[in-house]
């Protein structure tokens, strides 16, 4: 989703997509069935997926759990899509899904065998637990927000939560669940100078179709005055007004939107969920996986890793690279990229890492305490740049431990 740079000035855009988009619904069906078994059941293995369309929602996927109340939040799976449906603001039949009309159809069945023996003993250490799965996980982190996310990115995450937030409260009482953003940012030596080009496309009922048939031009007004504005302004004020261009509802219509619009997929809002296209992606996905699937737990300790390295000024911009073999517990590799921003080497940023973070999926499990139910939040607006309780992967408290490790180094 990026522009190449040119003589360092260029454009770089990221997009975000609301609650409402049928890929969100996914995530969070999937999210939600996690949790509920999470809840009763710690280390339950659970790798859900979940698809809607018109009218239907299908669950399907590998599942064990090691209790009575596990398995009985297991079999109200249907309930739980449906809870989920319901807050996420589909409840009118009319527009051609809702929680209560749609159909759910559940395909469920245990984990591998293989699989979980592969997990459960590590390679060469009976006691420690290996990875879930094969694969190279990411984590990123810059400078250029308060939370250490690309701006382009986190001003897109926001201004769909800012239109869920004036849907929810009434301010804006014609939109509805389904929406898109898309930021565009430019950059120059000094890194983000200004705002180019803001895009939102949001679901919205008949009233606001004026007679040529498309969206009125004050409706187009409401939605920069009472979203955009309020989100660019408790952001970035210094780049409010700086010949900002608009796209609201570019089509003109959006009233046929959500699951009856669109076919949705768990999955498939990889980069949304991640970091707008900024750094690389290893391309797993995380909504549906219990946390010892490395695809999840060890992309949320790359982001920790960047993150703390660059609060500890070690470097404005990391990118953190894990890679695991299944079964095995130590990662076979960890890279660290900061595009020449570092203060230190990065042969030594790595060193520390290793010195300073827990690696193996136990150890990466316990440290950012993901055997709670607290997934299912995860899986709107983004999973890393919010600070919220449960969120611990956010935290920066190995910050001044390694600046201080790495203070005889620094330039």
């Amino acid at each position: 989703m990026a522009v190449a740079k040119h003589n360092n000035n260029y454009l770089f855009t990221s997009e975000s997509v609301s609650q409402g988009h049928p890929d969100k619904v996914c995530d969070q069906i999937s999210d939600a069935v996690l949790d509920s078994l999470i809840k009763h059941d710690p280390h339950a293995r659970a790798a859900v997926e979940t698809m809607v369309t018109t009218g239907l929602i299908v669950i399907a996927g590998e599942v064990s759990v090691h209790n009575w109340a596990a398995e009985r939040a297991l079999a109200d799976a249907e309930q739980t899509a449906r809870e989920t449906v319901r807050e996420i603001g589909y409840d009118d039949p009319s527009i051609g899904f809702d929680y209560r009309s749609c159909a759910v159809v559940r395909s469920i069945h245990s984990q591998s065998a293989d699989i979980s023996r592969g997990v459960n003993k590590a390679k060469g250490r009976s006691r420690e637990q290996g990875a879930g799965d094969q694969g190279l996980m990411f984590g990123y982190a810059c400078n250029e927000t308060r939370d250490l996310m690309p701006l382009p990115i986190q001003l897109a995450h926001k201004l769909v939560a800012k239109l869920t937030e004036v849907r929810e409260q009434g301010i804006i009482k014609w939109i509805r669940p389904d929406s898109k953003s898309q930021v565009t940012v430019r950059y120059s030596n000094s890194g983000p100078v200004r705002i180019d080009t803001i895009v939102v496309s949001t679901q919205h009922t008949e009233a606001v179709i004026d007679r040529s048939g498309t969206m009125s031009a004050r409706a187009r007004q409401h939605i920069i005055n009472k979203v955009v504005k309020p989100v660019i302004i408790e952001e970035r004020p210094d780049l409010w007004r700086k010949g900002i261009r608009y796209h609201i509802n570019p089509t003109g219509r959006f009233v046929i939107g959500g699951p009856h619009g669109d076919t949705g997929l768990t999955g498939r809002k990889i980069i949304v969920d991640t970091y707008g296209g900024r750094g690389r992606h290893g391309g797993g996905a995380f909504s549906g996986k219990d946390p010892s699937k490395v695809d999840r737990s060890a992309a949320y300790m790359a982001r920790y890793i960047a993150k703390n390295i660059v609060a500890a000024k070690l470097a404005d911009e990391c990118e953190v690279q894990l890679a695991y073999a299944i079964g095995v517990a130590d990662p076979i590799s960890v890279r660290v990229d900061t595009k020449n921003t570092s203060r230190i080497s990065e042969k030594r940023i790595a060193d520390l890492i290793r010195d300073h973070f827990p690696l193996r999926p136990r150890q990466i499990i316990n440290h950012l305490k993901l055997l709670r139910p607290i997934y299912r939040e995860t899986a709107r607006n983004g999973h890393f740049g919010r600070n919220i309780p449960g969120f611990t992967w956010e935290k920066t408290n190995v910050a001044s431990k390694l600046k201080k490790a790495a203070a005889k180094w620094m330039k």
